[in-house]
């Protein structure tokens, strides 16, 4: 399927360009002519004009009128012509331009599709297996308690990925409305770290770093997501050296959290593309994470809600910091 969309793609890409070429080519054409055609009307006149006058004098003077309107009419033309062109290259500059992304659009949504199955199906598998084995076998009673945390761990995973897609959804079209508050946030990050990520605080994987007291006003159901998007990205791209940090500080001017990691980092041409919908990075390494292009989108979308901005930036000496401004 994949490959004969690509085969129609290059077909109707190339069909375009041909359209394209021909048009520049007959317009080009037509420019000649005309210069052309009005060099002859020119030297028909002329011609004319020889037959007619016979004092010599008159007759230059008439003939030096003809040439300079001949070269001011070759220069109209050849400049409307060349303006005409120039608004015509544009517009097949930007048709070129929207139909590539159009294309990359039509990618990322068939990508989004795809990670989005196997986000659903994995964790439904899981946790049809975890039940299955309980319902078969007689297990010790800590054995039925490990089974049990992984199903509900998956179908919170499954939850939180529902979320997201109706979430993103909304935000679409623009029907999340915002309910700000204010909040004690150090509290809050807390609160939601040691709820999400207990076990990774335990061993050290995440730090916390929380000036006390902070205080804002953010919607408190909307902010975790902000939080565990980013905190889940960072674990998720880690690799083996896990070592992800919050940072939530005041400054003059509001307040800053950071998100840090020491994992593989971001391209400088990557940066500009993360935050949009469905994208997800070309990098292989990327691609073999689990993901579906909407966990920043969502983030920069509820950050520019709260009146914030996002940026990312290179942690030293590797990995990457997503900065939060409020």
């Amino acid at each position: 399927m994949s490959s004969w969309l690509n085969k129609i793609r290059s077909n109707s890409k190339g069909i375009i360009y041909v359209i394209f070429v021909y048009i520049i080519a007959q317009f080009l054409w037509w420019e000649i002519l005309l210069v052309k055609q009005s060099n002859a009307l020119m030297e028909e006149k002329q011609k004319v004009l020889e037959l007619t006058i016979s004092d010599t004098d008159q007759l230059r003077t008439e003939i030096d009128k003809l040439q300079k309107s001949k070269i001011q009419k070759t220069y109209m033309v050849v400049g409307e012509g060349t303006i005409f062109l120039l608004l015509l290259l544009y517009g097949i500059n930007l048709i070129r331009k929207a139909n590539k992304k159009e294309h990359e659009l039509l990618d990322q949504k068939n990508n989004f599709l795809l990670s989005i199955t196997h986000e659903l199906k994995t964790p439904l598998a899981t946790t049809k297996l975890q039940l299955q084995t309980l319902k078969k076998h007689q297990l010790a009673v800590e054995k039925q308690q490990e089974l049990i945390d992984i199903a509900i761990n998956e179908n919170e995973r499954l939850n939180s990925l529902i979320d997201n897609v109706l979430l993103a959804t909304r935000m679409q079209e623009n029907e999340y409305q915002m309910l700000k508050e204010q909040i004690n946030l150090s509290e809050l990050i807390t609160t939601i770290a040691s709820v999400n990520y207990r076990s990774s605080l335990e061993s050290g994987n995440l730090k916390l770093n929380i000036e006390p007291s902070v205080l804002c006003e953010v919607d408190k159901l909307a902010f975790p997501s902000i939080l565990t998007n980013l905190v889940d990205n960072a674990f998720k791209y880690s690799g083996d050296q896990v070592n992800v940090g919050i940072k939530l500080s005041k400054k003059e001017n509001g307040i800053v959290l950071e998100v840090s990691d020491r994992g593989m980092g971001i391209k400088d041409p990557e940066k500009k593309r993360i935050f949009e919908q469905f994208y997800r990075s070309g990098s292989e390494q990327t691609r073999k994470a689990k993901g579906t292009g909407l966990g920043l989108f969502i983030v920069k979308y509820l950050v520019e809600k709260h009146g914030g901005t996002i940026s990312v930036k290179d942690n030293s000496p590797r990995g990457s910091i997503f900065e939060i401004d409020l």
